[in-house]
């Protein structure tokens, strides 16, 4: 479990990034696989959320999660939904109630407004940002009185743009956004890469937002022990496991 330095200093908080070990799951999903929506035994899926509560020590019963579809929908949770809310942000403002968040090479990124003592959890993956997902759980949780300036935000262990390679497509849509959004991208040879994380950093920083923390860890790198669905890809599994990241007020 990895922790954030900036948000460790508040006792009243939660949370961590987790990656793939330590669970119940085997072959592909090996070990801490908490991806509700993969092929893995659903019991042993079950076990290793389990053992997440344990750690963040949080009720099974209070851990919210989504339906993630890569879109810019913000929830704020004022009551444990029966049904998992489809999109990809939740806020909460609750104690013991917990947020997680699944991924496996998009970013994870948590926001904390110790002034208001409210949390945020967010997907943030390629889409999801290009859809101002950030922006729009920023405008949410400044409609419930946050001062941008009091926000500590931290992007989780994601796909580094070392591993990241996009084609020309992907590139023209991010350049015909913004002109220099060029800069979040690099070139070797032929190829192109994306840095996500440097894409979240800048939009943080129009946002306005001071206290920023990056965990560089890449999601995709084998000795890093994350999911990874590029290398799941690459390896040619069917299917590939996801890691989950949660933040809860205590």
């Amino acid at each position: 479990m990895i922790k954030s330095k900036l948000i460790s200093k508040y006792k009243n908080i939660s949370h961590g990034f987790f990656n793939k070990l330590g669970g119940y799951s085997n072959g592909i999903y090996k070990s801490l696989n908490c991806g509700t929506g993969s092929k893995d035994n659903k019991n042993n899926i079950n076990k290793n959320l389990k053992k997440i509560c344990r750690k963040i020590k949080c009720t099974k019963t209070k851990l919210v999660l989504l339906n993630q579809t890569h879109s810019n929908k913000v929830f704020s949770i004022k009551k444990i939904p029966k049904k998992k809310p489809i999109g990809d942000a939740l806020i909460t403002s609750k104690s013991k109630y917990a947020l997680g968040i699944l991924t496996a090479d998009c970013a994870p990124v948590f926001i904390f407004d110790p002034k208001k003592n409210i949390i945020s959890a967010i997907h943030a993956g390629w889409k999801g940002a290009y859809k101002k997902i950030i922006y729009k759980s920023i405008d949410e949780l400044k409609k419930k009185g946050s001062n941008v300036k009091d926000l500590i935000v931290v992007v989780g262990p994601c796909i580094s743009k070392y591993n990241y390679e996009i084609k020309k497509d992907f590139l023209s849509k991010f350049i015909k956004q913004n002109k220099k959004n060029i800069r979040f991208f690099s070139f070797n040879k032929k190829k192109i890469f994306f840095s996500l994380n440097e894409y979240i950093r800048s939009q943080l920083k129009n946002i306005g937002v001071k206290n920023i923390e990056i965990i560089n860890k890449d999601t995709y790198l084998r000795k890093n022990n994350f999911f990874s669905y590029r290398r799941s890809l690459k390896n040619k599994y069917y299917d590939y496991g996801r890691n989950i990241s949660v933040i809860m007020i205590k």
